[in-house]
């Protein structure tokens, strides 16, 4: 819809003749919104699949193997990010608005035709047992049964998800809630994703912001504002391989690499220190006399600071992406059973959007005790204020994942043995133990 939407936006031309839209501010406004909810549902979608799909011709892969996939995965998607942002942005922004809108709309549509011719490589019959529609009924059936048991019944359980259970009058079966169970402990690392995903988030908000504020001229050439975004991005494409490269010397040499987990720590902690690196450049940038800009035909007062004075945050920021996304993709993946692998990726999806919303109510929450973060002019605002306060619960944030890291530690077993029910192993134990006593001579 966006191509559609952006015309009647703003004044145009077709061939020499001027045409003004006539659609009032209401109009406009439903449109836009209309518009960005279907981008917005459409790049959930793609997102909420595209990895998992990828990730279900890995199961028999070993641990390096898995991490090489999903560096590579990411330093694909960023690619393409490159690519848009150097050259779609410029286009938008230099050459024709409404361009920019048309590029990714026929992009997407010579997309859905490829995808479309290849269909049949594309589809995956997931296990019985394996859906999310199962995994959100044991949840609710535990409730349930838990409810039931205050009042009516009677035991005790280990867990509260063993309410779920066919033995103890529940309506799924052991193999079920046992592989829930798994994924229950892996709700600790989705959580803690969500601050974090609230400073990724500032690239496109309260960076974007700054840079529009700053000087965005490189000699005579007027650098767009989503060339900025390249320069977090250019981290993860010089050290997706670079890691790799590592971990294939770490293997080959019979050393063990860095563990995922200490990888997610320390992605946190740069992500931490690039929103403290943020404030401390607004609290610079304001410090700098103010200039002319010319952006999209409007002339803005801005800070003579250069943009580029902003690069250590997004650097920063584009170290911690290459750390913490793959390291968590490989966390989910390994540490659940074959049948929920895929669901354990849109959980850990889910906490990405997530995090989104939670740098949003941050912000609305920050902006109602004191309205003057985000004012019409930032020369007049105190940003720096809202940096800080999320640097700080971003240290905190830091600290609760190093603390509970310790679960993910050990990526050794894959959770295999959780596809059988505890009593199927109980019972190959026993065989077990009766062939090592019939290997066992009587002695004469």
């Amino acid at each position: 819809m966006l191509p559609v939407v952006a015309f009647p936006f703003e004044d145009f031309y077709i061939d020499t003749h001027h045409m003004v839209h006539r659609l009032a501010p209401r109009e406009q406004q439903i449109l836009f919104y209309l518009g960005l909810l279907a981008a917005a549902l459409g790049i959930g979608g793609i997102r909420a699949v595209l990895c998992p799909m990828g990730a279900y011709s890995l199961q028999a892969y070993d641990q390096h193997q898995l991490l090489s996939f999903f560096n590579w995965f990411y330093w694909l998607v960023n690619l393409n990010s490159t690519v848009v942002f150097l050259g779609i942005a410029y286009i938008q922004q230099s050459v024709a608005q409404n361009l920019g809108f048309l590029i990714p709309f026929t992009s997407v549509l010579l997309a859905l035709i490829a995808i479309h011719m290849t269909r049949s490589k594309l589809t995956f019959k997931p296990r019985k047992g394996g859906s999310l529609l199962t995994t959100l009924g044991v949840f609710l059936n535990s409730l349930k049964m838990c409810c039931l048991h205050r009042r009516h019944l009677s035991g005790e359980v280990v867990s509260w998800l063993d309410r779920a259970k066919e033995n103890n009058g529940g309506r799924y079966s052991e193999i079920h809630v046992e592989n829930v169970k798994v994924l229950t402990k892996l709700f600790p690392l989705y959580g803690l994703q969500l601050l974090y995903r609230a400073c990724v988030t500032q690239i496109p908000s309260g960076f974007y912001i700054q840079a529009m504020n700053s000087n965005l001229h490189l000699d005579v050439l007027l650098l767009p504002i989503g060339a900025m975004n390249v320069i977090s991005i250019l981290p993860l494409l010089l050290l997706a391989p670079l890691v790799e490269l590592v971990t294939t010397c770490f293997v080959s040499t019979g050393k063990s690499p860095l563990a995922p987990h200490k990888l997610i720590t320390l992605g946190h902690a740069c992500a931490a220190l690039s929103v403290l690196g943020a404030g401390v450049s607004e609290m610079w940038r304001r410090l700098h006399p103010l200039v002319e800009q010319t952006l999209s035909g409007k002339v803005l007062q801005v800070s003579s600071m250069p943009c580029f004075h902003l690069a250590p945050q997004y650097v920063l920021l584009g170290v911690a992406e290459a750390l913490v996304t793959p390291a968590c993709s490989l966390i989910s993946f390994q540490l659940t059973p074959n049948h929920i692998r895929g669901i354990s990726l849109h959980f850990l999806t889910l906490s990405y959007g997530g995090g989104c919303f939670l740098g949003a109510f941050i912000l609305q929450l920050v902006h109602a005790i004191s309205g003057d973060f985000y004012p019409n002019s930032l020369q007049d605002g105190n940003l720096e204020g809202f940096f800080f306060i999320l640097a700080t619960l971003m240290a905190v944030n830091t600290l609760l994942f190093w603390r509970v890291s310790c679960r993910y530690e050990d990526l050794s077993q894959r959770g295999e043995a959780l596809t059988c029910s505890p009593l199927t192993e109980k019972l190959r134990r026993y065989k077990a133990t009766l062939r090592f006593y019939d290997a066992i001579e009587p002695a004469v």
